[in-house]
């Protein structure tokens, strides 16, 4: 399956640091066993995640399998650096640092792809083609993308690159459809549409990015459990989890599987990555790549989610 992406960030237990305990390796190797199952084939993840956690949990699942790697991608991301204050950081060393950081853990000697995960205004674009030229020369990286950046973000490292930038990671779902719509939205004065990233999304198609899309459930909010950071007390009573309701009744699919078509409907071909670590979840979510949605389903969906119509 090269549909969807498993993301792997709530496999690694807590983000203050501590390691994880025998009752979160067995909740991660359940999501990494369903995921595998279900036919997801490549890997998300991030130097930060659960404090590295879940990419030495996923280092430990891949040892247990060892037949698995050649089967499957391998991402990662750096370039985050938490603490007091948090920092983005491109720089040469940091990269090359955070880089062999993620190999040892994940216990691997390449990464299949890299993103750099949210742009640094400090960025100096010859720094990072240093770091790509030296993780490409050793063989460490294969391919290079970015993560969160606009149009002009990426022309901007683009232009000093030798390698080109293949994916860009950007939140998108019925909760967060901005990316898309912002096109709509030109010249509009509507404050549910806010101007940024404009043209991202043709330009990644011009230039055959791959999108990316992390959150795409949205934490459920649509899919019947309900998105508590939205303040949703009551999943059922809003007329988009109706519409997907029903919708996955007629197709006799997951709700899961038609929130993701909704967002692999998009002629970008726009890759869902699904975190969830239920192993239910991830199983239904699989679903998403039988479902067709319709243009009047789309659109029907997206101003559902709007709670208005279109401009």
């Amino acid at each position: 399956m090269t549909s969807l992406i498993y993301g792997c960030m709530r496999i690694g237990g807590s983000w203050d640091g501590t390691p994880p305990d025998d009752d979160t390796r067995r909740a991660a190797f359940a999501a990494l066993d369903a995921a595998w199952e279900a036919g997801y084939r490549i890997f998300d993840h991030a130097d930060i995640y659960c404090a590295g956690n879940s990419e030495r949990v996923f280092g430990e699942w891949l040892a247990a399998h060892p037949g698995l790697r050649s089967e499957m991608l391998l991402q990662s991301k750096c370039g985050i650096r938490l603490g007091d204050p948090v920092m983005y950081d491109f720089s040469r060393d940091h990269i090359l640092s955070s880089v062999d950081g993620i190999l040892e853990r994940l216990g691997v000697e390449r990464l299949d792809s890299l993103l750099l995960h949210r742009p640094d205004p400090l960025v100096e674009p010859e720094e990072v083609a240093a770091a790509f030229d030296e993780l490409e020369r050793t063989g460490k990286v294969a391919a290079f993308g970015v993560s969160n950046h606009s149009a002009m973000q990426i022309e901007l490292l683009q232009r000093t690159l030798d390698q080109r930038l293949s994916a860009n990671q950007m939140e998108v779902s019925l909760a967060h459809p901005d990316l898309i719509t912002t096109g709509v939205a030109v010249n509009q004065r509507e404050p549910d549409y806010p101007q940024r990233a404009a043209d991202t999304v043709e330009y990644c198609r011009l230039h055959d990015i791959t999108l990316q899309a992390w959150s795409p459930l949205a934490h459920g909010r649509y899919s019947g459990a309900g998105d508590k950071n939205a303040g949703d007390t009551n999943a059922e009573d809003n007329a988009a989890t109706r519409m997907v309701a029903d919708l996955a009744r007629e197709r006799g699919v997951s709700r899961e599987a038609v929130v993701l078509a909704w967002i692999m409907r998009h002629p970008a071909r726009i890759v869902p990555v699904v975190g969830s670590t239920n192993p239910e979840r991830i199983v239904a979510a699989a679903q998403a790549g039988d479902v067709l949605i319709s243009r009047e389903e789309w659109y029907g969906l997206l101003q559902a989610a709007r709670g208005s119509g279109m401009p």
